[in-house]
């Protein structure tokens, strides 16, 4: 096959378009096979795709460990959470916010890879320092149909043991501010590696423009996480997805964190070195929203999260720590906006 033939097939294989209208206007469906995955949150990266707002990406994303849906390590070196993109947005520029919607989200493979380890932030170290070199990935197997994971190899205690298993993404960010180069392994106002768990199918996830087009960074698929992430790995498994985004110009100003929203909580992201600041932080951003959403003053607010709020410890083994703010919809269905 001559160069030009074969670069032509590469194309069609790796980026197939269709057209649909939402709301009058003309929308593509994109699918984007990645070839190559990035371990920074970086604007230094060219961008594998440009896409309008309100277009549809389906693409999919290799394991922590860059190993795909064949069990085939796809990504290069020791790189943690080795990402599907960056993904250009037409139009976006600093001072914007981004939202990424996820309309699916899908096993591709039905394994999944977790550590006997328990994180120093954890536990004392009596007891972390027992597990401290078992690095050596268990492997659990996820049963497709009933949405259930057990140990492939388990022991008599845990023969019967099995938990419910959801997909979600670990990594869902945008390349960092001032020219920062910030490993996939950590976090911080632009999103990345949250480790969140209700970041799945039909959830959004709001983030601040700090470069023009944002470019948007994806991957670090999970089966099942408990809050923390205490091992250093969740149920780690590839996963296909897809996702639209939406621009919201200027409401950066007002926002400098990241926002998660789903059908039943809106949620604001605390990420910093200590426990104490990453809950100021998400509880702050609480109230932030409160106050532009509905319009609350300081002591209607105090009412409102001191009756109603919830909290997540979200990821406690990462660079930074973080906490989800978490309030109901239903609860908030309840306020009288102006």
């Amino acid at each position: 096959m001559k160069n030009l033939d074969y670069m032509k097939y590469i194309l069609i294989l790796s980026l197939t378009l269709s057209s649909f209208i939402t709301n009058g206007q003309l929308h593509k469906k994109v699918i984007f096979t990645p070839t190559n995955y990035y371990s920074f949150f970086s604007a230094n990266t060219k961008p594998v795709l440009t896409i309008k707002p309100g277009d549809t990406i389906v693409t999919s994303s290799v394991d922590c460990d860059g190993f795909d849906k064949y069990g085939t390590k796809r990504s290069i070196g020791a790189a943690e959470n080795p990402l599907t993109g960056p993904f250009y947005i037409e139009g976006a520029e600093e001072g914007d916010v981004i939202q990424i919607t996820f309309t699916d989200m899908k096993f591709s493979r039905n394994t999944a890879l977790c550590l006997p380890f328990f994180h120093e932030r954890s536990m004392p170290s009596s007891i972390t320092d027992m597990v401290k070199n078992n690095l050596t990935p268990i492997v659990w197997d996820l049963d497709l149909q009933k949405n259930k994971a057990k140990l492939q190899a388990s022991s008599e205690h845990l023969k019967n043991f099995e938990v419910a298993i959801n997909p979600f993404l670990g990594c869902v960010g945008l390349a960092a501010p001032q020219g920062q180069e910030v490993g996939t392994g950590d976090s911080g106002p632009f999103g990345g590696n949250m480790d969140f768990n209700r970041v799945t199918k039909h959830a959004s996830v709001y983030l601040p423009v700090y470069n023009k087009g944002g470019l948007l960074y994806l991957g670090d698929g999970h089966a099942a996480q408990g809050d923390g992430e205490l091992n250093w790995m969740a149920l780690e498994t590839s996963i296909d997805y897809a996702f639209t985004v939406k621009l919201i110009k200027g409401q950066a100003k007002k926002q400098d964190y990241p926002r998660v929203e789903d059908a039943m909580y809106i949620m604001t992201v605390g990420m910093d070195a200590t426990l104490d600041n990453s809950l100021k932080i998400a509880t702050k951003g609480m109230l932030d929203w409160l106050q532009e959403e509905y319009g609350l003053s300081i002591e209607e607010a105090t009412q409102v999260m001191g009756s109603s709020i919830e909290y997540k410890i979200a990821e406690i083994v990462d660079p930074k720590v973080e906490v989800v703010a978490m309030i109901k919809k239903d609860v908030l269905s309840k306020i009288q906006k102006n």
